[in-house]
């Protein structure tokens, strides 16, 4: 009956063996001895936080898809799949809109004379006190998500090689310090292009998995799944409160990526390491064509888990639909592919640290430290820069032991990061778009509009996440704008 057993799956593999755990730790091992190759080149602060803007596009391209994928997208968009159907790709139809406003709004400005952090432009246009409040809330903000994200990780590394958090934590985090305490931007971008790699070569063995599974292949899956509406992406019902609506989705997708990808540091260091604006607008553009295919397979990879699991419901209820794609890939792979599949989850959590620590620390140093400290020499700059990262990286550690405490900070954390994007993206639009705010006046609109998405997260609950930056970014802009005209400020030329 051997032609049967590959579809009866009525006694799953046990766990991870031997030859799983050999791939995860081939994975760690070779992933962080890749980094370390590029500690000979990191001779000045352009070297450690720019890579000497010496990188091809499609490798910041890359670089960028990798860093916007967590652990958490891996597992969490076939689970939103299974549960509902492609809705999501309403979101990321903005994704791709905010990628074209970047590629013509910020990037410009971005290589008007040598800038190392996004908050350098905050400066030029209004002044040293509100580059401390943006640089400041994304100091915050990134580091309270990253930390949670650390966490969540822990939770698969502990799973599949059995350790406790504390060591799960502490694997993650060391192994990732290495090579970016070592090799700069250089190390996290190129490391990124191999964990895309693997992560989205994992995904695909999923994929094509699932089709080995189900009888009848993608036939089957397409009946099933037809039948069930899990292919509908488009609602364009006015609906405020739905959260995938074709409005929320093109809309909100849209303010929050010129949020993320225009005023967050982890990902406009990457942009700045182009060889020039014309490569930066390239590299970003073309990533939303990776970012679209990328989206589309974790969401059809969803919507076959359903179908699977309608054929061959699991003794065991699976719970939250987060644990549906770890789940599968634990009890139901072959061994050896599921050893890959964890490192690919392992890769996207590595890509996304390795991101963070870098990003906090040339905004740390470059917005902070040397304003006050100013180094003439390279090698202490670049010393200096390296030790920022390793405290970083303890703060980091810490704040995912913390994170262990209760479910409650984990929701806290992963969200806190994208409720300050309205804040810092309507203060951008008011230098960009506006001649008339000045720096006070900016200031108010900021903290007004942070007040606001926080207001709004946590009490009114019927708002989706959706519309949080565009709420966020139009306080913020609105109120920023009319306290300008309260504060008689000189205006600083971009």
């Amino acid at each position: 009956m051997r032609g049967l057993d590959i579809f009866i799956v009525t006694t799953p593999p046990s766990g991870l063996d031997r030859l799983d755990l050999f791939i995860i730790a081939v994975y760690l091992v070779g992933i962080t001895l890749f980094g370390l190759r590029f500690r000979k080149r990191q001779r000045s602060l352009r070297d450690y936080f720019l890579a000497d803007r010496n990188i091809p596009w499609w490798a910041i391209a890359l670089s960028i898809v990798a860093a916007e994928t967590s652990t958490l997208t891996i597992i969490s968009i076939p689970g939103l799949a299974y549960d509902t159907n492609l809705g999501f790709l309403q979101v990321v139809f903005g994704y791709l809109v905010a990628r074209v406003i970047i590629s013509l709004l910020f990037i410009p400005q971005y290589f008007r004379g040598e800038m190392f952090t996004a908050y350098q432009l905050i400066e030029r246009r209004f002044g040293t006190r509100l580059r401390s409040l943006t640089a400041g809330l994304f100091l915050l903000t990134r580091a309270a998500a990253e930390g949670v994200r650390i966490f969540a990780v822990s939770i698969v590394v502990g799973i599949a090689i059995g350790t406790s958090d504390l060591a799960s934590i502490a694997i993650i985090t060391a192994l990732t310090l290495i090579y970016t305490f070592e090799g700069g931007m250089a190390a996290v971008i190129w490391t990124d292009v191999i964990q895309m790699a693997i992560y989205v070569g994992g995904t695909l063995v999923g994929f094509f998995t699932l089709l080995h599974l189900i009888p009848g292949g993608w036939t089957t899956i397409h009946a099933t799944a037809d039948a069930a509406a899990k292919f509908r992406i488009f609602d364009f019902s006015p609906d405020f409160s739905k959260t995938y609506t074709f409005w929320a989705g093109l809309i909100g997708g849209t303010f929050l990526t010129t949020a993320s990808h225009g005023t967050d540091q982890l990902m406009v260091q990457r942009l700045l390491s182009a060889r020039n604006a014309r490569q930066s607008q390239l590299a970003l553009l073309s990533s939303g064509l990776a970012i679209l295919f990328q989206f589309t397979l974790f969401l059809v990879v969803g919507v076959m888990l359903f179908v699977f699991y309608r054929m061959f419901p699991p003794a065991v209820a699976l719970g939250r639909s987060d644990r549906i794609f770890p789940t599968f890939i634990v009890t139901q792979m072959p061994h050896g592919l599921s050893g890959l599949m964890i490192a690919a989850i392992l890769a996207a959590a590595m890509s996304n640290l390795s991101a963070a620590l870098n990003s906090l620390s040339s905004s740390s140093i470059v917005d902070f430290y040397l304003r006050r400290k100013g180094l003439a020499d390279d090698h202490a700059r670049v010393r200096i820069s390296r030790i920022a990262t390793v405290i970083w990286g303890i703060v980091l550690f810490g704040l995912a032991l913390l994170s262990r405490r209760g479910g409650h900070v984990v929701e806290i954390g992963l969200s806190i990061a994208s409720v300050a994007y309205g804040a810092l993206l309507g203060v951008f639009l008011l230098g960009l778009l506006t001649r008339r705010a000045n720096q006070s006046g900016a200031m108010v609109g900021m903290l007004l509009g942070f007040a606001t998405e926080v207001s709004i997260w946590m009490w009114v609950k019927s708002i989706p996440w959706t519309w949080y930056v565009t709420i966020g970014t139009t306080v913020t802009f609105a109120t920023g704008y009319l306290a300008s005209m309260m504060f008689a400020e000189t205006l600083k030329e971009m």
